[in-house]
């Protein structure tokens, strides 16, 4: 890497002050949400692609649930690797190389032969995309200021959301054209094409950017201080913090609700309401794209309450309790009304006020990690995601005995939970820094 040194700029002089500072913060921010919108691509690649797979090579429901839940195994394992990695190596150099080895194994699931061989494709797959969402938040925790970080990640979750909504019909024409394969390899190269260029402009740190200039990088280092852009995480300290354990419960119940808009939602859309395939995929869609304008209103919200004072902590929490409370409320109504349309507008609401905490959660890792954000969101993704994967499972055997409407209670209850579990979060106290850690 070249030195830090050569590639800062002198600090103005006096009558330079007044320079207009570069956005290249922005570019930072925008090249973050297209590895975000490709981690979704790739993984809804294989959904949309089942029916194919199963018709070429036999594979019954079972074998295609066991190739599925390869992939999130791998991912909820490898979350705090993951985030380790960016801590420790720098996200320049980390976000590349997961990225690299995710889209090879996007690419090498064309090439798989047999259920095993797929099995141990998505499972190394999974691998390398636990690592990009600590990883990614790892990378703008020395970018953006504070009073950005809420629609920052509200903009990094948008776009992963908006490429699970849209990926599934440009996957189903290419299916129809080229059949199965093609998209795994189309979706693998767009990867190494963002690989490429993450690693030509991405920088670790401000100082190191040449398109910074003196009024931005001050600006930056003024709000965040010019820690090392790698530390040795101290996972002792970390994770002594209560604070740490409050907020991956909260998430654990927001992860559970979400991925009952992911994967059972269309099932019950078709069983429990009766709609064909076209009304169910429409339907289907129609929470998750207003989950999109929740991420987005979320962060925005959270930031312009922290620029009018109001503090990370109070800015934080109001605007997540207030969109959890709504999911609690909108949640049990929408199962019980019977007009659908009603329904289908309840259930908006519901996901709009759930996906109104997703940015608030992940700026509060910034927030609270500091330089060791990737490992903080690290723990609380691990968490998130083993309340996904128990949701999967858990939610059939709910239904089978008691039907579609406790399911949806149940995510009421844990919106209910994760509201109260956010009172106790303050997204102003640090739980460890770089210069604590030196001197301990």
């Amino acid at each position: 890497m070249i030195p830090a040194s050569t590639l800062a700029e002198p600090v103005p002089a006096a009558g330079e002050g007044a320079l207009r500072p570069t956005r290249v913060r922005h570019a930072v921010l925008w090249l973050t949400v297209l590895a975000y919108l490709i981690t979704y691509m790739d993984r809804v690649v294989i959904a949309t692609a089942a029916p194919s797979i199963q018709k070429e090579y036999g594979f019954s429901l079972v074998t295609m649930g066991w190739i599925f839940a390869a992939f999130q195994f791998a991912y909820a394992l490898f979350q705090i690797p993951g985030g380790w990695l960016g801590d420790r190596f720098g996200p320049r150099r980390a976000l590349t190389g997961v990225v690299v080895w995710w889209s090879t194994f996007t690419a090498a699931t064309a090439l798989t032969w047999s259920a095993g061989s797929m099995m141990v494709c998505r499972f190394l797959f999974g691998m390398g995309e636990a690592g990009a969402f600590p990883i990614a938040t790892r990378s703008l925790s020395r970018w953006m200021l504070p009073a950005e970080r809420g629609w920052a990640q509200g903009l990094t979750h948008a776009g992963a959301r908006l490429g699970g909504a849209v990926t599934p019909v440009f996957v189903a024409l290419l299916i129809v054209d080229f059949g199965w394969r093609m998209p795994f390899l189309l979706f693998a190269g767009v990867g190494l094409v963002w690989a490429f260029c993450w690693f030509v402009y991405y920088r670790d740190t401000p100082r190191e950017h040449r398109g910074v200039n003196a009024t931005e990088r001050a600006m930056i280092e003024e709000a965040l201080g010019t820690g090392p852009a790698r530390a040795k995480v101290p996972w002792r300290r970390l994770l002594r913090q209560p604070q740490l354990w409050t907020l991956s419960a909260m998430y654990f119940c927001y992860a559970y609700c979400i991925n009952i808009f992911l994967t059972w939602f269309p099932k019950y859309l078709h069983d429990a309401r009766g709609y064909d395939l076209a009304v169910m995929g429409l339907f289907a869609s129609l929470p998750l794209m207003a989950g999109v304008v929740g991420d987005l209103a979320g962060g925005w919200t959270s930031d312009l309450l922290v620029k009018r004072g109001a503090g990370l902590k109070m800015a934080r929490r109001v605007v997540a309790v207030v969109g959890f409370v709504t999911a609690a409320v909108m949640m049990p109504l929408a199962a019980a009304i019977d007009a659908p349309v009603a329904s289908i507008i309840c259930f908006c609401v519901a996901v709009f006020g759930l996906e109104l905490t997703v940015g608030v959660s992940w700026a509060v890792t910034l927030d609270i990690g500091g330089e060791f954000a990737g490992s903080v969101s690290a723990v609380m993704n691990t968490l998130g995601n083993l309340g996904a994967a128990i949701a999967a499972a858990v939610t059939g055997y709910i239904v089978t005995v008691s039907g579609w409407f406790p399911a949806f209670m149940v995510l009421a209850v844990l919106c209910a939970i994760a509201a109260l579990l956010f009172l106790r979060i303050d997204a102003s106290r640090r739980l460890a820094t770089a210069d604590a850690v030196a001197a301990a």
